[in-house]
């Protein structure tokens, strides 16, 4: 038998009731141990079963099927085809002068169109537009179930039939009322909503497309002593990559030979370029920064990293089971009971009165009245308007599935780079001269692309430093950078390269530890001024939280929101991030599998889980939540992957985004019950004859209209007031503490950390005061304001260098 799983492509599914039809079929035929829908990719996951029985068996339940290598078009490929949206424009053209009467009427105006024309337009849109009705109804009719597409095709069958009957019957001087516009507008409203809840179904595909855009066309590798490109399908295990500054690896490997910064942000999430040198190994989709390598590649294909990533991505959008509409999951028997009270109604009036014609016109008002369309409406206005909304706040919110599931968010977990905090590297500290340090770094990385040159400049730019000419500029791969400078050698690099040229470290090695124990990445500078250079100062580089950040977290916390930290960066990091934010529980050093099996994990118990993310290593976390939040401006397969893109780079948009779902589902509950009202009171009244046809025409029209007022009540949301004011966060409230750290220079003896002290509990004479005079650490513990700290250790005659490892003073 056969257990490995094998996979088939769908088409002709339009409604969950569809994917359990399929799973059904697929699970009897004889071997199949387990299967698997999934509506978004149109694929059938089967383990076991043999192959053409599996083709026959989704055939004969009213689906096509094919191998997933065949002829079969991909889903949401639309290339040689008319626009989805095509169908619900027609029949909005034809159905719109069937609706011209009732919209003149409150302008005085009364007319009516030839009932032979309303006719000519009506059944092009109930036969033509309206077709996949009937097929998807019939096919829920040979599955012994009901479901929406069944009901619209009941009810504007009815309705247009009632309408034929009307037109044919001899009639005096005034004209028949039909109900040809009542069968249009129906059908062209719930086309509408199909094609809404069509556009979702790409997300899946679009996700994947975007991930594997990521990958190399092509390879250099070097056989034989000459480098050739050859085609990526035909590199191999063994083959030595041959990888150029600014190309992207194009699989896994190892360093054989060379030294250079690879950007794997995309990949783990470390927000710095990360040095390689031989025995370092290299992941596929990972960007070359500066220096050539030549890398031996240990996986391709299918077996590395990034198309690991491209699978778990698949693997978690196809676990989850679009949300069942409570009109599909009541529909089942809805429908039969309609039918039912129907066939009552006019078997009861035939026989009691043997007045048939006015049985039939009773029976035909039930199924006018229970035709739904207040309730096709009664969802996509509200996710219309409730988008709409989001939209005009900068919330983008791209499917309905997303929308209806964030309002039961219990647990948001966020990524850190890019997403808590800036995303690029910021100078948080200098150790030493400051001025002097920042002088002639900046002067060894003129004309430097690295990110962390742009940083050093940044900051001698604010500080109104000049960077002195520079001679003879060479980059060091991997190590660092080496320049003359005023007639003598500088060099600006990592402790490697500090080690290699045998500098003397002693004087900075405490307080470099000290940043790097917060995760910080730090840079030496040497200068050589005798026999060995000797270090002269450390530049500690970390990445700033984003404005704001802080109150994003604490709106999200007294709403009862538990938050959770994931990062591959370091442990050091995490920590500080977490600690500077509130936020108890966090995880460093996560791979991107890794962080969709610990969003897997909080769901356990039934919580439902928001991840927030911006980097292709989000994409599988993101896709695992039940709610995917993407920061704008972060990388396009993050953004597919989620349900919810924030189109500014603000974390506060966050619990916007969980408030106007709230707000949203709240609305579709509402418009929910009030169609369903107006189902139950009018059902019985038809049925007792009590509501003619053209009350009951009137009394769907009266559910429309109050549905969709309902919904456009929406457009009044808007975001609570922003927690961040010119930039900055807000102050804290009387009470609350946050912990601070400064770079403060100058101090060098105890009666130093005296007067620091007393400084700063001159402002909050309840502040704790830890201070490290080997790394120049001053730790606060305080309720104040940072800034009047910082501003009253500046005043006590102590030079703040660096303010909370972001603010340079």
């Amino acid at each position: 038998m056969n257990t490995a799983p094998g996979v088939l492509r769908i088409a002709g599914m339009t409604c969950a009731s569809c994917v359990g039809r399929v799973e059904k079929a697929l699970r009897a035929v004889p071997g199949v141990t387990d299967a698997s829908v999934n509506l978004a990719t149109e694929k059938a996951s089967v383990r076991g079963g043999d192959p053409e029985a599996l083709l026959a068996a989704v055939r004969a339940a009213g689906y096509e099927a094919f191998p997933a290598d065949g002829a079969a078009p991909a889903p949401g490929d639309e290339t040689g085809t008319l626009p989805t949206w095509w169908p619900v424009a027609a029949s909005a053209l034809l159905s719109l002068p069937l609706l011209l009467p009732m919209l003149a009427q409150p302008f005085g105006l009364a007319f009516s169109l030839p009932g032979w024309l309303q006719l000519l337009l009506a059944t092009p849109v109930q036969f033509w537009l309206g077709a996949r009705f009937y097929h998807a109804g019939w096919k829920a009719l040979r599955a012994g179930s009901g479901n929406m597409d069944l009901l619209v095709a009941l009810g504007t069958s009815a309705a247009w039939a009632l309408s034929v009957y009307l037109l044919l019957q001899p009639h005096g001087h005034g004209a028949p009322h039909l109900y040809f516009e009542s069968s249009a507008v129906v059908i062209t409203l719930v086309l509408l909503g199909k094609w809404l809840e069509g556009r979702a179904k790409g997300r899946t595909v679009a996700a994947i497309r975007a991930l594997q855009a990521l990958k190399s066309e092509d390879a250099l590798v070097r056989r034989e002593g000459a480098d050739v490109r050859i085609a990526l399908a035909e590199l191999r295990v063994g083959d030595l990559m041959v990888l150029r500054p600014g190309e992207r690896a194009p699989a896994d490997g190892v360093v054989e030979e060379g030294r250079s910064h690879l950007d794997e942000s995309l990949l783990t999430g470390e927000s710095l370029p990360v040095a390689k040198a031989p025995g370092d190994r290299v992941a596929g989709g990972a960007v070359n920064a500066d220096g050539l390598l030549l890398v031996r590649a240990t996986a391709v294909g299918a077996a590395t990293m990034l198309e690991n990533i491209i699978r778990l991505v698949e693997d978690a959008q196809a676990a989850k089971a679009p949300i069942q509409r409570l009109a599909d999951r009541v529909s089942s028997v809805f429908v039969p009971v309609v039918l039912l009270i129907a066939l009552i109604t006019l078997l009861g009036w035939g026989f009691a009165n043997g007045d048939w014609e006015a049985a039939l016109l009773n029976a035909v008002a039930v199924l006018v009245i229970a035709c739904p369309c207040a309730l096709g409406l009664a969802t996509p206005t509200a996710i219309m308007v409730g988008t709409g909304a989001a939209a005009r706040h900068g919330i983008l919110i791209k499917d309905a599935v997303a929308l209806e599931t964030a309002h039961a968010v219990s647990v948001v977990v966020f990524d850190k780079t890019g997403t808590l905090t800036e995303g690029k590297p910021a100078l948080a500290a200098v150790e030493g001269d400051a001025d002097r340090v920042l002088a002639l770094a900046g002067a060894v990385q003129q004309g430097s692309s690295h990110p962390l040159a742009g940083a050093v400049l940044d900051a001698a730019r604010a500080r109104d430093l000049a960077p002195a000419p520079a001679a003879n500029a060479q980059a060091l791969p991997g190590r660092g950078v080496r320049a003359e400078v005023d007639g003598a050698t500088v060099w600006l690099g990592n402790a490697a390269l500090m080690a290699e040229l045998g500098a003397e470290t002693n004087r900075f090695a405490q307080a470099a530890h000290s940043h790097e124990a917060l995760g910080r990445t730090v840079s030496w500078l040497a200068r050589q001024s005798g026999a060995v250079p000797e270090a002269i100062g450390v530049l500690a580089f970390g990445d700033a939280l984003k404005p704001g950040a802080a109150a994003a977290v604490k709106r999200l916390q007294a709403a009862g929101i538990e938050t959770v930290l994931l990062t591959g960066d370091n442990a050091g990091a995490a920590r500080l991030v977490a600690g500077r934010l509130g936020i108890a529980r966090w995880h460093a050093g996560i791979l991107p599998g890794d962080k969709a099996a610990l969003v897997a994990g909080l769901k356990e118990g039934g919580r439902t889980v928001a991840m927030v993310g911006d980097g292709i290593n989000d994409a599988p976390a993101l896709a695992a939540a039940d709610v995917g939040i993407a920061m704008a401006g972060g990388l396009d397969a993050a953004m597919q992957a989620a349900g919810v893109t924030l189109m500014r780079g603000d974390p506060g948009l966050v619990a916007d985004a969980l408030a106007v779902s709230r707000r949203t589902h709240a609305k579709i509950r509402q418009n929910l019950g009030w169609a369903f009202v107006f189902n139950v009171v009018g059902i019985p009244l038809a049925a007792l004859g009590l509501l003619s046809p053209v009350l009951a025409g009137a009394a769907m029209a009266l559910s429309s209209v109050s549905v969709v007022s309902n919904a456009l009540l929406l457009r009044r949301w808007r975001p609570a007031a922003n927690d961040v004011i010119n930039g900055a966060e807000t102050p804290l409230q009387p009470g609350e503490n946050t912990m601070m750290e400064l770079t403060v220079d100058g101090m060098s003896c105890a009666h130093c950390v005296g007067r620091v002290t007393e400084a700063v509990q001159g402002v909050d004479a309840a502040a704790k005061v830890d201070i490290d005079l080997a790394s120049k650490r001053v730790s606060v513990d305080s309720g104040a304001d940072p800034a009047r700290i910082a501003a009253a250790i500046d005043a006590a005659g102590y030079p703040v260098l660096a303010s909370d490892g972001s603010t340079n003073r």
